[in-house]
C-alpha cells in the first residue's frame, strides 16, 4: 500500500549555484543615466537658447509682478519680469527682464520700454485691453547700432513708434499755450500730424516744440513753410463782418498746430533745417520775412497809460513796426520828465505792397521829417483805452530835424488827439473863468424886473380891453350876424327875390328868341330894312 501510494519520484538534475560577477551593469540603472543625460541636454539647450538679461528702471511698480508680467514687442511675447526691487538709492524700482535669444538684436541704445496699462488722457483711452489679461511692458526698438541692457522706462507711451514713416521738426515759440503731447498738427485744416514732446530753452528764452508729421504729408513741408498756434477759437472782427475759424473741436479742446506754405512758394525750397518758428497767428506766419530794421525814440510829454510793449507803429493803417521798451528821463532844463519810447521799424513792409518798386531804398528819415513826419500816440480802442504809435506827415508841424542821442535817432512827435482834446478844452475852461458872471446875473435881474414891469402894463391893457373894447366888439358881431341871417333868407328858393329874378330872366331869354328869329328873316331877306316886310298871302 505504502509502495503504491508513494511512486519513485523520478531522478532530476540538480540545480548548480553560479556565482554572478560584482562588477557587471544592471538594467535598471539605465533608466536614471538617461534620464540625467536628457535633463543635462534640456538644460545645456536651455541656457544656449536663453537671451539676454536687462534691467529696466521705473518711477514705481504699479502693474510690474516678477513671474507675470510679460514684455512685449507689437503684442509679440519677447520676454518676462524675473524680479523687482528698489534702486540703491530707494528712488525708483529696477526689474529683470529675461528677453527670447531672438530679441538680442533689438536691445539698441535709443530702444525704449512703457508699461502699458488702462490710461484716460486728453488725447483718448488706451491699454483697454489690459483690464482683463494684466499689465504688460511694452517695447519699441531704436535704430542706434550701439547696444546696451540697462535702460530707463518712459512713464507714459510714446506718441510715435519708431519705425513709423514721416520726419520730426521742431518749432521754437515765445510760450507753449495750450499744446500738449499729442496736440494735433493740421494742414489744409486736415490733421497730418502731432505734438512729440516739448522742453523749455535752458536759459529760458523760449520753448522748444517737436512735431513729428506722418508720410507722404511730409513732403509739403519746405524751407518756405510757416508754423502758427492753431488752438482754440480764433475770432476777428473787419469790414466784412465778424469772422470766428477754428481748426477743429480736438483744436479748440486739446490745442493745435498749423502750417502752410506761401502761394508764391509753393515749389518748395529743400530743407536744409529742421528748425522753424511757431507763429501767435496765421497773419504773423505769413507776413514777408523783415529784411531791414530801423530803430528810432520817440519823446512824449503825455501820459503812456494804455501803451504797452509790443503796441503797433501804423502809418497810415498799415503795421510797419512795434514798441520795444517804454521809460522815462529826467529834463534838468525844464525840471519835467520826458516819456520815451522805443521803437522797431521795418521799411520792408512797404516794399512788399509797392507795385512800383523798392521804396525802403529810397526813404530818407531826414528828409521824411523835414517834410513834415511827425509820430503821434492814438487810441486805438475807446473801450480798453489801449494805445498805438501813429506815423504821418503833418504839414502844420513846427520845424524839427532828426537828431541823434545815446545811438538811436529820435523822431520828433507831436501830442495826441486826446492830448490835443485836453488842451482845447482847458482853453474853454480858462475863457468861461474870465467871464464876469456876476455882473452878468446883476444886469440879468435888472432886466428881469424891467421885464416884469412890462409885463403888468400889458396886464394892464389886457384889461382894459376886456372891459371897453370886448362890449363893443360883442355888438358888432350880433350886427354882422343879423346881416348873415339877412343874406341867407334873401338867397332861399321861395323868397320873392328869387322869384323877381327868374322872371326877369325868363323876359330875357324871350328877348333874346325875338331877336334870333329877326337876325335870321333879315339874313334871308335883307331888302326887308327899305321895303319892309312883305304880307304873308
Amino acid at each position: 500500500m505504502s509502495s503504491e501510494q508513494n511512486p519513485p519520484e523520478p531522478d532530476l538534475p540538480q540545480a548548480v549555484p553560479v556565482r554572478r560577477h560584482r562588477l557587471a551593469p544592471s538594467l535598471v540603472w539605465l533608466i536614471p543615466v538617461v534620464a540625467a543625460l536628457i535633463g543635462g541636454w534640456l538644460a545645456v539647450h536651455a541656457i544656449l537658447s536663453r537671451g539676454p538679461s536687462i534691467t529696466i528702471s521705473f518711477q514705481n511698480a504699479e502693474g510690474i509682478e516678477a513671474g507675470k508680467t510679460r514684455i512685449k514687442y507689437k503684442d509679440v511675447e519677447i520676454g518676462e519680469v524675473t524680479s523687482v526691487k528698489l534702486s540703491p538709492n530707494r528712488q525708483a524700482i529696477i526689474a529683470t527682464a529675461q528677453l527670447s535669444k531672438d530679441a538680442a538684436d533689438y536691445l539698441a541704445e535709443d530702444s525704449r520700454f512703457w508699461v502699458v496699462r488702462p490710461r484716460v488722457s486728453g488725447g483718448g483711452v488706451s491699454g483697454l485691453g489690459t483690464v482683463l489679461s494684466g499689465s504688460y511692458i511694452g517695447m519699441d526698438i531704436g535704430k542706434s547700432e550701439a547696444r546696451k541692457s540697462d535702460f530707463v522706462g518712459l512713464e507714459t507711451p510714446p506718441i510715435i513708434n519708431a519705425d513709423l514713416p514721416g520726419q520730426t521738426f521742431t518749432l521754437r515759440a515765445d510760450n507753449l499755450g495750450s499744446l500738449n503731447t499729442g496736440s494735433p498738427v493740421y494742414f489744409r485744416r486736415v490733421p497730418v500730424g502731432q505734438v512729440v514732446g516739448y522742453e523749455l530753452e535752458p536759459k529760458g528764452g523760449f520753448v522748444k516744440v517737436a512735431v513729428f508729421i506722418n508720410a507722404p504729408y511730409d513732403r509739403f513741408v519746405s524751407a518756405n513753410s510757416r508754423f502758427w498756434h492753431a488752438s482754440g477759437v480764433d475770432v476777428s472782427l473787419s469790414a466784412n463782418g465778424l469772422n470766428v475759424s477754428t481748426q477743429s473741436l480736438a483744436a479748440i479742446a486739446l490745442g493745435g498746430i498749423a502750417f502752410e506754405t506761401p502761394l508764391a512758394d509753393n515749389a518748395g525750397i529743400p530743407l536744409s533745417d529742421r528748425n522753424f518758428i511757431l507763429h501767435d497767428t496765421r497773419d504773423k506766419a505769413l507776413q514777408n520775412p523783415d529784411r531791414e530794421m530801423q530803430p528810432f525814440r520817440l519823446r512824449f510829454r503825455q501820459s503812456l497809460r494804455g501803451l504797452t510793449i509790443g503796441a503797433p507803429v501804423d502809418f497810415r493803417g498799415i503795421t510797419i513796426g512795434e514798441v520795444t521798451a517804454i521809460g522815462v528821463q529826467y529834463v534838468p532844463e525844464r525840471k519835467d520828465f520826458d516819456m520815451t519810447v522805443d521803437i522797431r521799424t521795418y521799411p520792408s513792409r512797404l516794399d512788399s505792397l509797392s507795385r512800383g518798386g523798392r521804396i525802403s531804398g529810397k526813404l530818407s528819415p531826414q528828409a521824411l521829417v523835414a517834410n513834415g513826419m511827425r509820430a503821434q500816440l492814438r487810441s486805438g480802442n475807446l473801450l480798453t483805452g489801449q494805445l498805438y504809435v501813429a506815423l504821418d506827415f503833418f504839414r502844420d508841424a513846427p520845424p524839427a530835424k532828426l537828431a541823434v542821442k545815446g545811438g538811436l535817432p529820435e523822431l520828433p512827435t507831436i501830442p495826441g488827439d486826446l492830448e490835443e482834446l485836453q488842451r482845447v478844452l482847458q482853453r474853454i475852461v480858462k475863457k468861461l473863468d474870465a467871464i464876469p458872471f456876476d455882473s452878468i446875473g446883476q444886469e440879468a435881474d435888472a432886466s428881469l424886473k424891467s421885464l416884469q414891469q412890462t409885463l403888468d402894463s400889458v396886464k394892464r391893457l389886457s384889461d382894459g380891453l376886456n372891459n371897453q373894447t370886448v362890449p363893443q366888439a360883442s355888438k358888432t358881431l350880433e350886427q354882422l350876424q343879423q346881416t348873415l341871417e339877412a343874406t341867407r333868407q334873401t338867397m332861399k328858393a321861395d323868397s320873392p327875390l328869387q322869384q323877381d329874378v327868374r322872371s326877369a330872366a325868363q323876359e330875357v331869354k324871350e328877348t333874346a328868341r325875338s331877336f334870333r328869329a329877326l337876325a335870321d328873316y333879315l339874313d334871308r331877306h335883307p331888302e326887308a330894312l327899305v321895303r319892309g316886310k312883305e304880307a304873308q298871302p
